[in-house]
């Protein structure tokens, strides 16, 4: 069996015992800009253990105590590792099973090999990123894992398994696994459920379907894994091991704990996985100056449509998406695009403007929220849902979607922190 990029590894889990409805934080990506979120699991976690303590909410990543935070992060991080906090769980997979308002979705957490994963955008390596990476974004985020003994991971890796034939199995027999946790999780996060999965038979049959999985792709192009959420995070870990391996012998690598990262897979076709557009707000732009950069992109057709018929309209086919000045709501067709993603069209757009200083622009969760915005000399661009079924072909055809373009369920249904694992 050749290297798929995912096995089992060393997972510690809370131990019996500990208080996992404030153990479990919600990913540190969240909520940047609502402190009092953070502020209110702060005061629900108390003294108690807490995933709070050992990671860095990025609501704070600009404070001025950035590097005292740094600091006790990992001291906590020592003193959970020598007090017993954690049960190490050798060579295993965890079944994670989350019940959110969108439903109830599985995953499986284990190890990602680092060499497998390649987020630069002409990437053709088994693990990718599906959105532009931002490299700005790195040097902070290795500032806090470079001395870290530990990593907890918020990374959601996708899969396109319409066999459903890798993590539905386990599903079906989860009931035969050991319990590793069972809680609801802090404000609004659902419920969480973690199936420990040790046995060897059980761990060569998930390799297995991966195996058969990866034997269905293109070998000039495999994808095997595309990221779904923490692609930054798992950047800053591949970038840390790249410079780790300027410092060891080549035959020390494959035991190196940097070479790894924890994540969870999750099938696309999941029907608790949950896929929202991330829309665009123009502040202080005309339709008038949008159509003429626009008009550099593209061949324009619009038309005024209501908001009843807009959903529709926007994804009866590929090259539309939907534009409201605060009155009139308008439909409009792209042809002749460079890419067939609107998003790719828009982000064009928006790199035109921003860079002539025409305009500010923000990213929005929700339709209505977007349409609120507009009014006043500000528009709201809605852009047309992913499609799953498209999904790792568009990443294929187009490299990788532009930043912001998709979202996996609201904030409250992001992945929270539990597993960890140590990196040195």
């Amino acid at each position: 069996m050749h290297n798929i990029g995912f096995s089992p590894s060393d997972i510690l889990l809370p131990s019996k015992g500990t208080d996992i409805s404030k153990w479990a934080v919600v990913a540190c990506d969240q909520f940047t800009s609502d402190r009092s979120y953070w502020e209110k699991a702060d005061r629900i976690v108390g003294d108690s253990p807490s995933t709070l303590r050992i990671t860095l909410p990025e609501a704070f990543l600009e404070d001025s105590d950035k590097e005292e935070r740094i600091d006790s992060i990992n001291r906590t991080m020592n003193e959970y590792l020598e007090s017993g906090i954690f049960e190490c769980h050798p060579s295993s997979y965890v079944l994670v099973e989350r019940s959110t308002a969108s439903g109830t979705r599985y995953g499986l957490v284990g190890m990602f090999d680092l060499e497998e994963y390649d987020f630069s955008p002409d990437s053709k390596s088994l693990i990718r990123a599906t959105e532009g990476t931002i490299l700005s974004r790195i040097p902070p985020r290795k500032e806090i894992r470079k001395n870290a003994k530990l990593e907890l991971p918020h990374i959601v890796v996708l899969i396109s398994d319409s066999r459903r034939s890798v993590i539905e199995p386990l599903r079906d027999r989860k009931e035969s696994f050991p319990v590793a946790y069972d809680a609801d999780l802090m404000l609004g996060g659902g419920h969480i459920r973690g199936y420990v999965i040790s046995g060897e038979s059980d761990k060569k049959a998930i390799h297995e379907a991966f195996e058969e999985l990866y034997s269905s792709l293109d070998p000039a192009n495999p994808l095997l894994f595309a990221m779904g959420d923490g692609n930054h995070s798992l950047a800053t870990a591949k970038s840390i091991w790249e410079d780790r391996k300027k410092e060891i012998p080549e035959s020390e690598w494959a035991a190196d704990p940097a070479r790894y990262a924890l994540a969870e897979v999750e099938n696309i076709y999941d029907e608790g996985l949950q896929f929202e557009p991330i829309h665009r707000a123009f502040f202080g732009l005309d339709k008038a100056t949008f159509d003429r950069t626009l008009s550099a992109f593209a061949a324009i057709e619009t038309e005024e449509i209501s908001k009843k018929e807009m959903h529709s309209f926007i994804n009866e086919a590929q090259g539309r998406f939907a534009l409201y000045d605060g009155e009139k709501l308008y439909g409009y067709r792209t042809s002749n695009t460079e890419k067939a993603l609107s998003a790719w069209t828009i982000q064009s757009v928006i790199d035109k403007l921003l860079e002539g200083n025409e305009c500010q622009v923000d990213y929005i969760h929700g339709t209505e929220e977007t349409l609120s915005l507009a009014g006043n000399g500000n528009l709201a661009l809605i852009l047309p849902d992913i499609s799953k079924e498209t999904f790792f072909s568009s990443i294929i055809s187009d490299k990788a979607f532009p930043r912001k373009t998709f979202s996996i369920g609201h904030a409250e249904e992001k992945r929270y922190y539990m597993e960890a694992r140590k990196i040195r």
